[in-house]
C-alpha cells in the first residue's frame, strides 16, 4: 500500500483541563479529497492549526510525504507542499488581485517582502499569478483592486494565494463560509476541478458540500473521532447521525 500523503497519528492538544484533539489519527491520500466534519467546538480547527504549524501538540505525531514535520514552523511546512486557506483573511484589499497572488508566489520562492515592488514588475511572479488566477476563474478580475470584489470572489482570491505556493496538499477552513447559493456552487465546481490536481483536506459545515465532493469524511466531536469512512458509511453511522448529522436528509444537489 501507498504511503499516504499526510498521516496524523495520536495528535493531542490540551487547553488546561480541556482536550481539543483527543489522540487524533488520519490520513490522506495522494489525490484525496478528505472531509473533516464535526459540531462547534469539535477540535476541527485546532487540528488544522495544528497541521500547518501554528499550534504545536502535546502529543502525536504529524508527516508529510513520509516526512516527520511534528515541529516544524508553519513556513518550513509551506516549503514542503502544504497551503492553508480561508481560516483568516489575510489579503492586501487596496491592491489587485494580481498584486497578492503575485506577493504570494514571491514569498514562496524566499525573496523578501521588501522588494514587493518588483513583484508587481517581475514577468515570472506576474506569469505564476495569472496563471492561479486563471485556475480559479478568477482571470478576468486579475487588476481589480481587492476591496471591490464581492465575498466570493475574495474567497476564490483566497484559494489562489494557496495555489501559489505550488501545494501538494491544500487544507482549506470553511470555504462556503458566507457564501450565498450560486457561489457555493460555483466554489463545489472550483474544488472539483482542482482535487484533480491537488490533495485537499476540507473543514466545511455545508453538508450539500461535503457529501457531493469527499472522497472520506472524518467525524470529529469533543475532539475525538468518531468515525471515518466514504460518504454513504458517514451517512448511515448512528453515532455520527446522534452527535452532528441528525436525522436531516443530505441531498447532493452541488456539481
Amino acid at each position: 500500500m501507498a504511503e499516504p500523503l499526510l498521516r496524523v497519528e495520536g495528535l493531542v492538544r490540551r487547553f488546561g483541563g480541556i482536550v481539543a484533539t483527543d489522540h487524533v489519527s488520519l490520513d490522506v491520500a495522494q489525490g484525496e479529497l478528505h472531509a473533516i466534519i464535526g459540531p462547534n467546538g469539535a477540535g476541527k480547527t485546532t487540528l488544522i492549526s495544528q497541521l500547518t504549524g501554528h499550534l504545536p501538540p502535546n502529543a502525536g505525531s504529524i508527516s508529510l510525504g513520509g516526512l516527520d514535520i511534528t515541529y516544524l514552523p508553519a513556513h518550513r511546512r509551506c516549503a514542503l507542499g502544504l497551503a492553508r486557506s480561508f481560516q483568516i483573511t489575510s489579503l492586501l484589499l487596496d491592491f489587485t488581485a494580481a498584486d497578492n497572488v503575485a506577493l504570494a508566489a514571491q514569498a514562496h520562492a524566499g525573496t523578501s517582502f521588501r522588494f514587493f515592488a518588483d513583484a508587481r514588475r517581475e514577468r515570472g511572479l506576474r506569469e505564476a499569478a495569472h496563471a492561479a488566477l486563471d485556475r480559479v476563474g478568477l482571470s478576468h478580475r486579475a487588476d481589480i483592486v481587492v476591496s471591490r470584489l464581492s465575498h466570493g470572489e475574495r474567497r476564490e482570491l483566497e484559494l489562489a494565494v494557496a495555489l501559489a505556493s505550488r501545494p501538494k496538499i491544500l487544507l482549506l477552513d470553511e470555504p462556503m463560509a458566507g457564501l450565498g447559493a450560486t457561489e457555493s456552487q460555483r466554489m463545489v465546481k472550483l474544488l472539483q476541478e482542482l482535487r484533480k490536481e491537488v490533495s485537499i483536506v476540507l473543514v466545511e459545515h455545508d453538508m450539500e458540500a461535503v457529501f457531493a465532493l469527499a472522497d472520506r469524511i472524518s467525524v470529529l466531536v469533543y475532539g475525538r473521532l468518531i468515525a471515518s469512512g466514504d460518504p454513504a458509511a458517514i451517512r448511515q453511522n448512528e453515532e455520527v447521525r446522534r452527535a452532528y448529522l441528525g436525522d436531516q436528509h443530505v441531498v447532493t444537489r452541488h456539481g
